[in-house]
């Protein structure tokens, strides 16, 4: 996974038109499937949350601890070098002085100084019935402004419904939806909270949140990787 290489220039057209952007098969079959059956294991997980004890919706998800599994702990490193780069470029464009290091272990260590020290990937489960309300992955003052779900099942064989959702909220406008499909192992990365926009003068944020449709029928598992970490 060290090997990643990713598009920042496409990635970065890709969320400046329709707000998100698809990574197609960042993962294998194999490896989903590995990553999935995780869920179910006694171990190597903080928290289990469920969904509609929370008002948040209904399902349930697994936060990851610490040590991560290995191909989740890759897949954080590799994929944050690219992304920080639009970081910067969208806090540039906003005014915003404040730079994302280039290495994630260095980003760490701010989440650390403000007093996030909690581990935040996370595993996904929905059964026929289950979604998940519209929302923000925010866990404290220091948030990383983009963040990443991969998808480990099979639409169509294994689960219908459970459409991955964004709505985009600009000034003095209604939200808009975007409903983005998504294939076995395919990533979608995408806003955790805002996104510049550009205007009359100049870029302002548009708000964005994220959920999942309700799920028809089977099982549908995702994996969650977000940057910063939890207090």
């Amino acid at each position: 996974m060290s090997d990643l290489s990713l598009d920042t220039e496409a990635l970065t057209r890709s969320l400046d038109s329709v707000g998100y952007a698809v990574v197609g098969r960042l993962l294998d079959a194999r490896c989903c499937a590995a990553l999935a059956r995780t869920y179910d294991t006694a171990d190597g997980f903080r928290s289990r949350v469920v969904m509609q004890n929370h008002g948040y919706g209904q399902g349930e998800y697994r936060y990851f601890d610490y040590p991560l599994p290995p191909q989740v702990a890759a897949l954080r490193r590799a994929l944050y070098p690219p992304l920080a780069a639009i970081a910067n470029d969208w806090n540039a464009r906003l005014g915003i002085d404040d730079r994302f290091p280039e290495d994630h272990a260095a980003y760490l260590d701010s989440c650390h100084s403000a007093g996030q020290t909690r581990a935040t990937p996370l595993l996904l489960r929905y059964r026929a019935g289950d979604h998940n309300r519209l929302h923000q992955d925010l866990y404290g003052d220091e948030v990383f402004p983009l963040q990443v779900t991969v998808l480990l099942s099979r639409p169509g064989d294994d689960f219908t419904g459970g459409e991955f959702v964004l709505t985009e909220q600009r000034p003095r406008q209604q939200s808009r939806a975007e409903v983005v499909p998504l294939a076995l192992g395919d990533a979608v990365v995408f806003p955790v909270r805002d996104r510049p926009v550009a205007g009359r003068r100049g870029h302002y944020r548009a708000k964005m949140r994220h959920g999942v449709s309700r799920l028809h029928a089977g099982e549908r598992t995702t994996l969650g990787v977000i940057f910063h970490e939890a207090r």
